[in-house]
Formats: C-alpha cells, structure tokens, sequence
C-alpha cells in the first residue's frame, strides 16, 4: 500500500518554526521553501514583513513580490517556494480559523496544489493538502519531522534579526463582524474561547453588547 502524502520538515527548519512560534504573542506567518525533489519536505521557513495580530497576518504586498523575486533569481520554482503556507497559533489549538481559511482561499485559490499549516504553541499541528485541478478536494495529511538528516545548529541570532525585521505587532482594535460573513460571526468567538483569547464571560458579554468594538486585545 502507498504511504499517504506527509508534510516533512528538516530540524533546522522546525527549530526555526518553533522559534518564531514562542517568540512573540501573535500569529506569525510565513513560507516553506521545500527541496527541488521533494515538494513537501520543507527545507527552511521565511518571513516576510507582515502586520500580526493574535488572530490573524497581513502581509505586506511589496514584501511578498521582492520575496518572489528572490526566490526566482536564486533558481527555485514556484512549487519550492509558494505553495506551502506555514504559520503559526500563539496558544493550544491548531486547527485553522474561518479566516485563516479565507485567507488560504484567497491566496492559494489559483495554484495547482497548496498547502496549510498550523503550529500551535502547545504543540499541535494542522496540515492539509488541497488540489485546485481536475476534480478538486482536500486531504488532511500528517506531518513529521525527519531527524535522520544531517542538521546545522540553531542561529538564534540570525532568527531574532529576521523577526525584528519583518514582525511588526499589533493590537487587535478591529470589529471582526466588519470582515467575517454573518454566519461566521458566532463560530469565530468560540473559536477565541478555544484559542483561550476570550473566556466564555467575555464571549456572553460581546453577544449582549453590539454598540461597542467586540474585542481589543492590548
């Protein structure tokens, strides 16, 4: 029987990943360069500049063309560098959020296979496949990391300077419903009780209340 398809990552790539996971209290988003034989083996994790929040990434647009454009100058495809979309949770639940999956819709729509991941704190994680050719579909598909490989030590310092350049925190001040389809409303505060950014007080609180900004984070 063919083993099933397995998101792969080499250690010093999940260090890195690991790293900016704990570094900071938002989301922090990146890409996954991946091996030139091997799509889903994820050789490293780059940033881009990116306005982060608790909950959600924006990327910034100019920072993702000049990454584009270093990625080809250096002779990579784009199935090496912008089809696997890593980010991160900053607490225990990994699975992906109605707007993490908009936001995957909306980037990754077009390309022929994409995938999302999700690291969370607490050290779940999330991987799905989806094909956007022929017939289409998703397949959940476990990840793993291959400790087998010759690895360099972790570069703490260079990490640290990347997300000094490219992290820019900040706080959560806008009202989701401004963003988020009625019927998606409801799912996306159980899923801040979930990710432990509400407490469900709070969450009853934002229902009864309608005439205030639903929730800032500080």
């Amino acid at each position: 029987m063919p083993h099933p398809p397995t998101l792969r990552f080499t250690p010093n790539a999940w260090a890195k990943l690991q790293f900016f996971c704990h570094h900071g209290e938002t989301e922090i988003g990146g890409f996954g360069i991946t091996s030139p034989d091997d799509p889903l083996l994820v050789e490293d994790f780059v940033t881009v500049k990116q306005a982060a929040t608790c909950i959600s990434i924006a990327f910034d647009d100019a920072a993702v063309a000049d990454f584009f454009d270093v990625q080809v100058d250096a002779g990579r495809r784009p199935e090496q560098f912008a089809r696997i979309w890593l980010h991160t949770h900053p607490a225990d639940c990994a699975a992906p959020s109605s707007v993490d999956e908009q936001t995957f819709a909306r980037v990754f729509g077009g390309c022929d296979w994409a995938v999302l991941f999700v690291l969370a704190r607490g050290g779940k994680t999330y991987a799905r496949l989806r094909f956007n050719v022929g017939p289409g579909g998703d397949l959940l598909i476990p990840v793993r990391v291959e400790y087998a490989r010759p690895f360099p030590g972790s570069d703490h310092e260079g990490w640290e300077r990347e997300y000094e350049r490219n992290i820019c925190a900040e706080p959560l001040t806008w009202d989701p419903r401004a963003d988020l389809a009625t019927d998606d409303w409801e799912t996306w505060l159980d899923e801040c009780v979930d990710d432990r950014l509400l407490t469900e007080d709070e969450q009853r609180e934002i229902l009864n209340d309608e005439s205030e900004v639903l929730y800032e984070h500080e």
